[in-house]
């Protein structure tokens, strides 16, 4: 059951993947990646991959889902859908050279193209030997709506990209816990009837 630490479980999950993938790229030491808020200096030895999560919303896809029963004898559990969170992370390589920076984003884009959906033993933290599933796509954010997040974070605009992770889902904290009906008794009285 995803609790409140899901958001840093699928981060960690994405650090995880992405630095084993940039594992093949040379020179040595390899890039790695890292989750990053963009703030202060970023390194860029060694080369780095930074992961930025720079929006969390409700994943309208999966709104209006129906409510959650669990028997747990001798109670009945009532609980409201997990909320769906759909994750938009900015992937921006750090290394100096641009050559290094487009093989970075080569990488980056033909893991998350080859490995769309992460699950399994992929998964990383909490989320970890659950049947959970992420799914990766591009987020298709125009470059002004770039510049918008570079700015926000008061940096120059860098080589970026971004994608979208969905659905993940955060448990509610909040059950209804409801004893069933054992047996009903209907009693009927006589009405009197008056004229």
């Amino acid at each position: 059951m995803p609790d409140f630490n899901v958001i840093a479980d699928v981060s960690l999950t994405l650090q995880t993947v992405l630095t084993d993938a940039l594992s093949i790229l040379v020179p040595a030491p390899p890039p790695i990646a890292q989750v990053h808020d963009l703030q202060g200096n970023i390194p860029t030895s060694p080369a780095m991959l930074t992961l930025f999560l720079f929006d969390v919303i409700e994943d309208p896809s999966a709104r209006n889902r129906t409510r959650v029963r669990d028997v747990v004898p001798p109670d009945v559990i009532i609980r409201k859908p997990p909320l769906a969170l759909l994750l938009r992370y900015l992937m921006t390589p750090w290394s100096g050279d641009r050559f290094t920076d487009h093989q970075i984003l080569g990488r980056v884009m033909q893991t998350l193209y080859d490995g769309a959906i992460i699950s399994g033993p992929q998964l990383a933290g909490g989320l970890a030997g659950s049947d959970q599933a992420l799914k990766i796509t591009p987020a298709m954010l125009t470059l002004d709506e770039r510049s918008r997040v570079w700015f926000s974070v008061q940096k120059p605009y860098h080589l970026s990209v971004a994608y979208e992770i969905r659905v993940v889902n955060l448990d509610p904290g909040v059950a209804d816990r409801r004893r069933p009906v054992a047996a009903r008794q209907l009693d009927y009285e006589e009405l009197d009837q008056q004229p």
